[in-house]
Formats: structure tokens, sequence, C-alpha cells
């Protein structure tokens, strides 16, 4: 169906203009005389020749689905159909990619579909949480509630992520510019300093063999060092793919001194928070930790939570297989058993999200402050190490001298 832009006025008066899919110019005008509006210009929108190149595309972020979360939400509560929001919604967005999504959604809710069957075709952007959700809020009747809480859910949720990636990448740079400055000594000053030191005759001191070793070592077999880093790379991603790999070094990863602290912690608020929001939007507690397990990011936290999901469906408690684990604190443990004992779980876990929010930031922050003195210590004294190598025999003719 070809796409029309128009130009008209409102009963104000006011200048308005917008897009639509009709089949031809008199049914744009048909619709506008609808919505009162004098046309003074129509026309019909030219074709994208890139429209079908996926990667030409602009990509859907996780921002734009939390303004359309919030936007279909407060639509929902005064009172507009979904289709109608729907419209709304596609006419409004400037992403090009959600607009097309927006469109086939709001096609196949106007076909009989629900709401939550039409999201389930972009699991890419509308994941199984998100759609099990849409779907108890539209069986619930309370979707504007529902929209709200994903809306807050997934603010927190990219607030955590930000903050976890925030504190890997300082580290992470910091050793690739070390790597990078070394490489670069070794490959192109060291040779320059050999030279010098050639011409000069004596025997160099230890510490310089070491490092003029370390040179030629690398200039020489710089070929195969680059090869042998991606082979690594390349053999321990297909290794971590498999599922014994992924449990193995997910488990290896919870282990690590501080960052593994700071995962479990993630783990925690990110297992709690979801959880507490799907209980609350009225999603089974199976269903739910289904769901939960199957977004965990890492095995381990996976296997403890189909354990907890196994336990319960043979009819004991969440925080006892909780507990057994052994992946999530006591103190959580005992919170959740006494939100089952009350009957108010999905408000203790979201107490229990809220507190381990604090603890991430503040395990984020220690961890950045520990990891700057702790890089600078170590850049000093690698690139002090080689500095003063090459200049010890310098040293040695001054002493000669």
């Amino acid at each position: 169906m070809p796409v029309y832009l128009w130009v008209g006025k409102n009963r104000n008066n006011d200048v308005q203009k917008g897009e639509i899919d009709l089949p031809n110019e008199d049914a744009v005008r048909s619709h506008l005389s609808i919505l009162r509006v004098t046309p003074t210009k129509i026309k019909k929108k030219p074709k994208d020749l890139f429209a079908n190149v996926t990667f030409l595309q602009p990509p859907v972020k996780e921002k734009d689905i939390i303004i359309f979360c919030r936007q279909f939400s407060t639509m929902i509560d005064a009172g507009l159909p979904i289709i109608q929001c729907l419209e709304i919604l596609q006419a409004q967005q400037e992403n090009k990619t959600f607009k097309i999504m927006l469109k086939t959604v709001k096609e196949s809710v106007e076909g009989g579909q629900t709401l939550a069957e039409a999201l389930r075709k972009y699991p890419k952007h509308f994941d199984s949480l998100f759609v099990n959700m849409i779907a108890a809020g539209e069986a619930g009747g309370i979707l504007d509630t529902i929209l709200r809480r994903l809306s807050a859910y997934m603010e927190k949720a990219a607030k955590l992520k930000a903050q976890v990636k925030g504190a890997m990448t300082y580290p992470i740079i910091t050793v690739i510019v070390a790597v990078v400055v070394v490489g670069v000594i070794l490959v192109f000053v060291i040779p320059v300093f050999e030279e010098m030191f050639e011409g000069l005759g004596g025997d160099l001191p230890v510490p310089t063999k070491i490092v003029v070793a370390m040179s030629e070592f690398v200039k020489s077999k710089i070929l195969y060092i680059i090869i042998g880093l991606v082979l690594f790379i390349f053999a321990f991603r297909r290794y971590y793919q498999t599922n014994k790999g992924r449990i193995s070094v997910d488990a290896l990863i919870l282990k690590m001194p501080v960052i593994g602290m700071l995962l479990r912690k993630v783990a925690v608020a990110k297992f709690t928070r979801t959880m507490g929001t799907m209980l609350s939007s009225g999603v089974a507690i199976l269903e739910a930790l289904d769901i939960v397990a199957k977004t965990a990011g890492n095995k381990t936290i996976e296997r403890a939570i189909y354990n907890v999901r196994s336990a319960i469906a043979e009819g004991q408690t969440m925080a006892d297989p909780l507990a057994a684990s052994g992946v999530f604190p006591p103190m959580v443990c005992q919170m959740i058993a006494v939100g089952e004992a009350t009957g108010a779980l999905d408000n203790m876990l979201g107490k229990i999200a809220d507190f381990y929010d604090d603890e991430v930031d503040q395990a984020v922050d220690n961890l950045t402050s520990m990891i700057e003195p702790f890089m600078m210590v170590f850049l000093g004294t690698v690139i002090g190490a080689l500095v003063v190598a090459m200049y010890l025999p310098i040293f040695k003719m001054a002493g000669a001298i």
C-alpha cells in the first residue's frame, strides 16, 4: 500500500502535516475530512531504495522501546483504543525501522491478533518477558499499568547494564593501550638503541639483554603472535558457545575476585527485579522463572533458577532451593522466605532489587577507585622497566668515563 505525505489546516487554521498508508489520494482526503483537516497538499512518498537492505537501516534501541511503552501507557490510560494508539505512535516515530515494525504490529492487531501475539514476531526487540507481561496485561485489563511497569523495569535494567559496562571499560582500554605501547617500544624503539649499543661495543647489562631478546622475538614472530591471538579468540568463542564451555567459563567468572562479586550482585538485582515485575503483573510463577532463567545471562545462575523452578513444581517454596544453590546470598533467601510467608513476594522482591541496585552502585565505585591506581602502577612499572633497561648501558658507559 502506498504512503502519502499530506499538509493541511485544522478547524483553528493551524497547519498540520503527516503521512498515512491508504490505497489512493481520495481515501487520504476522506480520512482527513473525518479528522476535520482541510488538505492543502497531498503527494505520494518516494520509495526508499535501501528500504530492504537490513544493515543500512537504523537499529531499534532500548531507549526507543522505553519511550514507546511510556507513550503507549499514557494513551491507553486516557481511554484511546489500542489500534488508534499504535497508529499515533507509528505516525510520530522517527526511527524508520521501528516505524515499519509498529505498522506491522498495527496491521496484525487489526487482523484480529492480540497485541502480545503481534509483538511476538519481533523477539529481538520484544523478548519473552515483555510479551508475556503484555499478554498478562491484556488478559487482566491493566495494559496501561503493565506498560508503565515495563518502562520502569527497562530503565533500571539499562542503568544496571551501563554500570557494569562502565566498570569493565576502563581496565580493558588500559590493558589494550599498555599492550600497544609496549609493542611499539619493542618493535620500533628498542631496535634503534640496539644498533647504537652494537656500535659502542662492550657487554650489555642482563636487563638490557632480556629486553633486546624480547624485541627480536616480537619482531621476528609478530605475524605468528597475531595469528595465534586470533586463533585463541576464535577457539575460545567456539568453546564458549558449547554448553560445557558456558558452564565452566560462567562458573569461573563468578569465582573471580572483585569482578565475580560484582557480577553476582548484578545477577541478584536482575533476578529479583524481573521476578518481582512479572509476579506483580500476574504472570504465573513457573512461567516467570522459566523466562528469568533464559534471560539470566550466566549459565550457573540459569541452572540455579531452573532447579528452583523444578522444586516449586514439586510443591516446595522458592527460598529453600535458592539457598541450596549457593549462588544467592543468605539475606536474599531469608527475605524471599518472609515474602512467601506473608503473601507479598512481589513487593519483597522489589525491595531486594532496590537494595542490590544500591549495592551494585557501591561495588562499581569501589572497583573503579581500586582499578585506577592499580592500572597506573602497572603501566608505570612495565614501561618504566623497559626504559630503564635501555638506558642502563648508557649509565654504565658514563660511569666508566
